[in-house]
């Protein structure tokens, strides 16, 4: 036993598995699909209505702003003091930079991911776009072997193909690639970026998974850290876009009632998103995701007068079905060397 104790004990660290209980996580999830799904809509009113368009750079800066000071406010009730939360987090984020800086990674690559989409949209049609970017759900799953060892039936991996398949068939209109190529698009610039971005999107998220997983550092003080990176990466977006915008009509040139709702249904959704990532993982993020698109999608056929396509219910029943396949209770064989030991609760 002794022998066992001490090879246990050289074995690497596994990525740490935190428990909630199963209401909990439904009803994380539940938020988090309906939240998306409102911004999703409020952000597609906002780009109908009539009047002063709002600089949208400006609102990812605001999202980061509110994410943080919501953090900061947990911190607050953790710590039950504002004072004690001041001491927090000059403790853990600015007195410890190496282990802060591990947030500046995800931020960076956030900020080339959204650029590489915008290349890719000015060089791909539609249809190609759309399509292409759903890869992401393949990278996510990729890299979460690579990076968080995570086993993945070949069933599992099935539905997130299928996932893929619905997510595309939903997102595509009639006629999306029958668009007249323009010559001044280049598909194969278009293309690496997509794909390179989508590599982004999943090293991203699965990277972030990693580090809130892998220490016991609290939620809130790692969503500090990645929230003061992300206002920095958001700031210098508005200064090499728009900076002759906002010089021209200022930082909060067209916002309604409305644009302030999209930044508090961004600021609800990221904090969602940590704390799902935290206790399940990017992979049932991305089905999440996709159910939000499905409902985002029928609030616009109601809202904006659109047509539900045949294709439309073709992408619906195959989420459907890849959320039933991936959910499927699976059997794994003990490995010999566990079958005498002990596990201890996180």
């Amino acid at each position: 036993m002794e022998v066992a104790t001490k090879q246990d004990k050289e074995e690497p660290q596994p990525v740490v598995t935190y428990s909630a209980s199963l209401g909990f996580k439904l009803y994380v999830l539940c938020v988090m699909t309906l939240n998306v799904a409102g911004y999703i809509l409020l952000l597609r009113y906002t780009r109908t209505v009539d009047g002063p368009m709002y600089i949208s750079t400006t609102t990812v800066v605001m999202i980061e702003v509110a994410k943080l000071i919501c953090s900061l406010l947990m911190l607050v009730r953790d710590n039950r003091s504002i004072g004690a939360m001041i001491r927090d987090v000059y403790k853990n984020v600015f007195c410890n930079p190496t282990d802060t800086f591990k947030m500046c990674i995800p931020s960076i690559i956030y900020m080339i991911q959204n650029n590489l989409a915008f290349v890719a949209l000015s060089n791909l049609d539609a249809g190609t776009y759309q399509v292409t970017y759903q890869l992401k759900i393949v990278t996510t799953a990729l890299f979460s072997v690579a990076l968080l060892r995570k086993n993945i039936s070949w069933l599992q991996w099935f539905a997130i193909l299928v996932l893929f398949s619905g997510v595309a068939c939903v997102q595509l209109q009639p006629g999306a690639f029958s668009q007249k190529s323009d010559p001044h698009m280049n598909f194969a610039v278009g293309l690496a970026a997509i794909l390179a971005a989508c590599l982004c999107s999943g090293f991203a998220g699965v990277y972030f998974e990693k580090v809130l997983k892998g220490s016991d550092t609290s939620l809130w003080i790692r969503n500090v850290q990645m929230y003061l990176f992300g206002i920095v990466s958001g700031l210098v977006g508005v200064y090499t876009k728009d900076y002759g915008k906002v010089m021209e009509n200022g930082f909060f040139y067209g916002y309604t009632p409305y644009v302030w709702a999209i930044v508090a249904a961004g600021s609800i959704g990221g904090l969602y998103t940590s704390v799902v990532v935290k206790y399940t993982d990017n992979i049932i993020k991305g089905f999440s995701t996709a159910i939000s698109i499905i409902l985002s999608s029928i609030g616009s056929f109601y809202l904006f007068g659109k047509n539900i396509s045949l294709l439309f219910c073709l992408g619906s029943l195959l989420v459907m079905v890849a959320i039933f396949l991936y959910g499927m209770p699976r059997k794994v064989a003990p490995k010999p060397s566990e079958s005498s030991a002990t596990t201890k609760p996180v």
